[in-house]
């Protein structure tokens, strides 16, 4: 079964590093790094499984996943929404605009393998 993964983040070694964790383990990863365009990127790419970055050039990763949980279309998606900023303030404010889970930066990477696993898992019932 083909596990496809939408990471949207901006930092070249964080993607790479993503990349590298979720490919060796089976996932399809697809990336995108700009804010502006997210919300058609995601509904281009039809992932399994999105991974949100909150800092973004053009438009921050809250805004996007509101856009994305108001439109209806991806209300099923697993949303595992990435920071730098790991302050209660920001955990509740992802919760708030539709995240499934949160995860601050740095990460281990047995971590966020963990978490996407358990986030597929879960959208496949």
């Amino acid at each position: 079964m083909d596990k496809r993964v939408l990471l949207v983040e901006d930092e070249p070694n964080i993607i790479e590093a993503i990349r590298f964790i979720l490919s060796r383990d089976g996932w399809t990863v697809l990336t995108h790094s700009d804010g502006t365009t997210a919300v058609e990127a995601v509904a281009r790419a039809a992932p399994d499984v999105l991974v949100l970055d909150v800092m973004l050039p053009g438009r921050s990763g809250f805004d996007i996943l509101r856009s994305l949980r108001a439109d209806g279309t991806s209300a099923g998606l697993p949303i595992l929404v990435l920071t730098a900023k790991g302050q209660d303030r920001d955990r509740a404010m992802a919760e708030e605009a539709g995240a499934t889970r949160f995860m601050t930066k740095p990460f281990a990477n047995a971590e966020i393998l963990q978490s996407l696993s358990d986030l597929y898992a879960g959208a496949r019932g």
